[in-house]
């Protein structure tokens, strides 16, 4: 019995020293898969849309936002500015917030007449995840196959954004 103790010791004495010798991949998913996330919004309307609903379009850009934050606030009207440019791209703005600041939002910045725009509350914290969101507003940038392009952390400004879609 002594002996099975002493193992038992010893081998998790050495397994503990190899899991601490191995590296920690600190890699965002979004990194080591180009494809879009699924995704899943409650929208100000109350009902849902995912990723499987998006319009076929040349491209998706996907912000995840805080309605309360500057930056998202100066993101959002600059992107309305440029929204005729902008006709063949599903915008999706996905936030933890609740529903009733995200609809505040929605409203104040009139985005309801943007049939391009998809805005809502992702309540599994699924997208801030993958891409390891640090600060708002984190911009991410995907082709008409959904394979990723570019991310913007901290937002991206239009004439850059507009260059990279090649809608300048």
């Amino acid at each position: 019995m002594f002996k099975k103790i002493i193992f038992v010791l010893l081998f998790s004495s050495g397994l503990m020293t190899l899991h601490a010798q191995m590296p920690i991949d600190t890699t965002p998913p979004y990194k080591k898969n180009n494809n879009m996330p699924d995704f899943r919004i409650l929208q100000p309307d109350n009902n849902w849309f995912s990723k499987d609903q998006l319009p076929k379009r040349d491209y998706t850009v996907i912000v995840y936002f805080s309605p309360d934050c500057g930056h998202c606030q100066h993101e959002v009207k600059e992107m309305i500015k440029k929204i005729d440019r902008l006709s063949k791209v599903n915008l999706v703005w996905a936030s933890y917030k609740s529903i009733e600041e995200i609809r505040e939002f929605y409203f104040k910045y009139q985005m309801n007449k943007y049939s391009n725009m998809y805005v809502g509350r992702e309540p599994t914290y699924r997208l801030p995840s993958f891409y390891r969101v640090k600060f708002t507003p984190f911009v991410a940038v995907y082709d008409k196959k959904g394979l990723f392009i570019k991310a913007y952390e901290g937002g991206v400004e239009m004439p850059e954004l507009l260059t990279l879609l090649k809608l300048n």
